[in-house]
């Protein structure tokens, strides 16, 4: 190949030989180089006066009329581009209105385009914004603060910081008074939920949450949010009590008909005969509830004006009614312009009215009543409904106002004019003739009102935030009168004031089964609400419910793990996600149990054994079914053993090991008290959480030896920590004595004098539990402080005899000790073995003699005491 370019490359050369000229200088540029220099070159050069009549010479040749193309540049007007290139005689009108259009549709054309550009940056600042405000709502509350001002903020950023642990840092705020009371009552109502549901009953979760609404609402008839709670027991159709189960024939009525029981078909295909049915009956709730509080309405407004609304003795519904049209459009002796008498009466407002609060036989009663007189101004009311209101209605100024939204209503005449004057006043008014209007057959149902809904946005509905008018709660409400569930509890959650009800609402939708969780892929760290394009909204009730919970885990860890059993509502969601549900209860459950306060009440929670041994259950134990454990062997595994990891993770080591030996594990158990056992031992005056560690450590290994659990190297290395424990406090209480007996027990320093066994010792050193190891100066320094007491007390002895057979053993022992930690030398600081040295050498009398160790050097210095 390399022979082959080299004759390419010389052929190449050979083609232009002959047109080398040795008398020439060759140019070595690139061309780029040479178009540089030719345009350097021609700007020197001075311009010909003739160039501008050869370029009109050529452009003549080519027909081109120069003059006259540049008198037509030079008077060009770009504000007439789009007029027409001949003009228009007087009495052309065809080609004036062809033009008029044109220009209509350019000028509409091009200021749709500036509002949508408009618009666009608009929704995106906001997006932005709204975006940064709840990334730093999300920050602030894993570190355990509240976005209520930027000073507190701050501080409160810098002072989470020192934190050294995430999962402890991660639990929320102090609460105020107002706060905890509204929490406690609603905390109740879960706790019977739990309560009922390991009873396999049915419970009014949603009218239980009405009633602590209203006890926790400064004015329960105006809380919107009570309004929710209400919407909600009206689309589901739970009814406000059950009979107790007590009752003969209560078995069959109170059976678990609540929990779950619309999720196969709110999670199935929304095109199937069961989710048009379920879509109805939303609609059909949605307006019994707008319909009930129009009623509660009409009946206040009667009673605050008794005098103009004239009720006189008759209760009957329609009376009420009339008393309200008095009050509403009767003036100084007249009805308003706009309204039609029907013998005398206001009859279309009389029956709208009837119809606006649910009383449609009590308007058909009326209307039968006045049939004749409807007959006789309506002959063809009945036949020609679509007619008669395109003729006499559709365009009229004088047209009763009710009598056409009635029309509309039995006609489903216009589904796309959303508005009546004078009758869609407010909003609820809107949205219950929208869902009136609505027809799942045709124009897109509910689904299609939604999308009008979510067109107007929040803002339309509450008002601009933080201001006098606006009103919190109603675009949650709205959303959730059109099925958008998910994106109802992400409007309350959204705002502060409003996500304890957030919360709560979400438990009650998982409980009927109307409410979506994403799969653990799509779940985001930042809002819990997850919309995907191709799939529908989806709500993360599992980090829900955690952000709520974490504000009071530490000091009612039981009232958290109630709402914890509540993620489990949605374990039957198809494929993988009900599954990752009931994982994600379990790792709530750990960190509950990890942040939760020691005590009895920790015990209570997780369970514990009593003073003869016995096991008791604790109210996670006793409430697994809810948490889909199926026995206790998955239950120590995913729970117990899984949480004490955390927690000596967390540095709460006696917990883990009450955790242990919950689970059964008790290997670990004596492992881990010998671990954490040797990191407090050399402790001059242990802190209480170490003196709880030794009391936990003796406690479990008494019952250990009683029941010949876990024997092995672990529990010996426990048992003498223990000893070496107990002798420390020996010596910090005066007994050099006790201190020798107890370090003498644990076997530890051979003390004999032996030599053959103080070497075979030091090689078995390395065999000890690393506990023993790592602690080594500890007890030896420990064992040389008490023979250096017991000397000092023999000295100052009267007795003689006895003062010199017990020295012998002081001075036998200390050599030993010596000998020992001489082999060990490289195994301590030098600072230690100095210490012990000059320890010696204080009390005894010393010589240095040379002796045969099988050390790591083959001879060694000893310091022999005499």
């Amino acid at each position: 190949m390399a022979a082959d370019l080299s004759a390419l490359l010389t052929a190449s050369k050979g083609l232009t030989s002959h047109l080398s000229r040795p008398d020439l200088p060759s140019v070595n540029l690139s061309l780029d180089q040479i178009e540089a220099l030719s345009r350097r070159l021609v700007s020197r050069q001075p311009g010909s006066s003739t160039d501008a009549d050869r370029a009109n010479y050529l452009l003549a040749q080519a027909h081109v009329d120069v003059s006259a193309l540049s008198n037509s540049i030079a008077h060009l007007n770009p504000s007439t581009t789009f007029s027409p290139l001949q003009p228009l005689q007087d009495t052309d009108v065809a080609g004036y209105l062809r033009v008029a259009h044109e220009q209509n549709l350019i000028s509409t054309i091009e200021e749709s385009r500036k509002e949508t550009q408009e618009q666009f940056y608009r929704v995106l600042e906001e997006r932005c914004q709204r975006d940064w405000e709840t990334k730093k709502k999300r920050v602030f509350e894993e570190l355990g603060g509240k976005v209520s001002g930027d000073n507190r903020a701050l501080s409160e950023l810098r002072s989470s910081t020192l934190q050294r642990n995430n999962l402890m840092s991660s639990v929320g705020p102090n609460l105020s008074l107002q706060m905890q009371s509204k929490m406690m009552a609603y905390d109740r109502v879960i706790t019977e939920l739990n309560a009922a549901r390991l009873r396999g009953i049915s419970y009014p979760v949603v009218h239980a949450f009405i009633d602590a609404s209203i006890a926790t609402s400064s004015d329960p008839r105006s809380s919107q949010v009570t309004q929710i709670f209400h919407i909600l027991s009206k689309i589901t159709g739970e009814p406000p009590a059950l009979p107790p189960i007590e009752h003969a024939s209560a078995h069959i009525i109170n059976t678990r008909l609540f929990e779950r029981k619309f999720a196969r078909v709110y999670l199935g295909n929304a095109d199937s005969r069961d989710a048009v049915g379920l879509r109805q009956q939303i609609a059909k709730g949605s307006r019994e509830a707008l319909e009930e509080q129009y009623w509660d309405v009409l009946e206040r407004t009667v009673q605050a004006r008794p005098s103009e609304a004239r009720l006189g003795g008759d209760p009957s519904i329609s009376n009420k009614v009339r008393a309200f049209l008095l009050v509403r459009y009767y003036r100084n002796g007249e009805w308003e312009d706009k309204i039609e008498l029907v013998a005398g009466q206001p009859l279309w407002a009389k029956l709208f009215y009837l119809i606006r609060t649910g009383h449609t036989q009590e308007a058909l009663n009326e209307a039968l009543h006045y049939q004749q007189a409807i007959e006789n101004r309506e002959p063809t009311f009945r036949d020609h409904l679509q007619a008669v209101y395109n003729a006499h209605m559709l365009h009229s100024s004088t047209v009763d106002p009710f009598k056409l939204a009635l029309y509309k209503l039995m006609g489903k005449i216009e589904p796309t004019r959303r508005s009546v004057p004078q009758v869609t006043t407010t909003t609820e008014d809107w949205l219950w003739f929208q869902l009136a209007m609505v027809d799942e057959e045709e124009n897109g149902g509910l689904r299609a009102l939604s999308e009008v809904l979510l067109g107007y946005g929040e803002r339309h509905f509450d008002g601009p935030p933080n201001q006098p008018g606006s009103r919190r709660g109603v675009w949650a409400s709205v959303l959730l009168m059109c099925g958008q569930f998910e994106r109802a509890v992400a409007a309350l959650w959204d705002h502060q004031e409003t996500e304890i009800e957030a919360v709560h609402l979400a438990i009650a939708l998982a409980y009927h089964g109307l409410l979506r969780v994403p799969p653990r892929a799509e779940t985001s760290d930042m809002t819990p609400l997850s919309l995907s394009p191709a799939s529908p909204p989806a709500l993360s009730l599992s980090t829900l419910i955690w952000r709520y919970v974490r504000q009071f885990v530490k000091m009612d860890s039981k009232e958290a793990l109630q709402y914890v059993y509540c993620v489990c509502l949605s374990a039957d969601q198809p494929g993988t996600v009900g599954k990752e549900q009931v994982e994600s209860a379990w790792d709530l459950t750990r960190r509950i149990i990890v942040l939760a306060n020691a005590g009895p009440g920790w015990e209570e929670l997780v369970g514990g054994f009593r003073i003869d041994g016995s096991r008791f259950s604790g109210v996670i134990e006793q409430g697994a079914s809810l948490l889909h454990l199926q026995d206790s062997k998955e239950y120590n595994q995913e729970i117990l053993i899984r949480a004490a990891r955390h927690s000596e993770e967390n540095d709460r080591v006696s917990e883990a090991i009450k955790l242990y030996n919950l689970a059964g594990d008790y290997s670990t158990v004596v492992s881990c008290l010998a671990q954490a056992l040797g990191k407090t031992i050399a402790q001059s005056s242990p802190d209480e959480k170490a003196k709880q560690l030794e009391r936990t450590a003796s406690d479990i290994l008494r019952h250990y030896e009683r029941t010949n659990r876990a024997v092995g190297k672990d529990r010996d290395a426990v048992i003498k920590l223990l000893r070496i424990r107990e002798a420390v406090e020996a010596k910090n209480a005066g007994k050099p004595e006790v201190t020798l007996d107890l370090m003498e027990s644990t076997d530890l320093i051979p003390l004999s004098g032996d030599m053959a066994k103080i070497t075979r010792r030091a090689e078995e050193f390395k065999d000890l539990h690393e506990a023993l190891q790592r602690n080594l100066q500890t007890y030896l320094t420990l064992t040389m402080d008490a023979l250096a007491g017991i000397h000092y007390r023999i000295k100052n002895s009267v007795v003689a005899d006895a003062t010199r057979q017990t020295l012998a053993a002081v001075r036998t022992k200390s050599r030993s000790l010596m000998v020992f930690a001489g082999i060990l030398k490289y195994r301590m600081s030098p600072d230690v073995y100095s210490y012990l040295a000059s320890d010696v050498l204080s009390h005894h009398t010393v010589v240095f003699v040379l002796f045969p160790v099988v050390t790591i050097d083959p001879f060694f210095y000893f310091v022999i005491l005499i």
